[in-house]
């Protein structure tokens, strides 16, 4: 891992799609996991948005549900796949850290 994930960090109006982790889903993994979490319970979107990505459902519904709508689909997309990739990134970083500790 890269970076520490936020608490509470503001985002983007578009999470990322490609098939890499990137920096910035590794500081938004908190977020990720209150998407999925209120998901879960069945929560409305709009309450959502307003509190987990700082977004004003009313001043700008269509903005605030296609920010809502990205970070859902990443976060989602992070429980069928994008584990691998972090999984495998931690597996590389163990064994580069291993490799550099055997040449000192």
């Amino acid at each position: 891992m890269r970076v520490r994930p936020k608490l509470d960090p503001d985002v983007d109006d578009e999470a990322p799609s490609g098939p890499e982790i990137t920096t910035y889903d590794e500081e938004h993994y908190v977020t990720y996991l209150r998407l999925l979490d209120a998901q879960t319970d069945g929560a409305d979107w709009s309450e959502v948005a307003r509190i987990v990505l700082h977004r004003d459902p009313v001043a700008e519904e269509d903005r605030t549900r296609a920010c809502w709508e990205s970070h859902l689909a990443r976060a989602q997309w992070m429980t069928k796949q994008g584990y691998r990739r972090i999984l495998q990134q931690a597996v590389a970083e163990a064994t580069q850290e291993a490799q550099g500790k055997t040449r000192h």
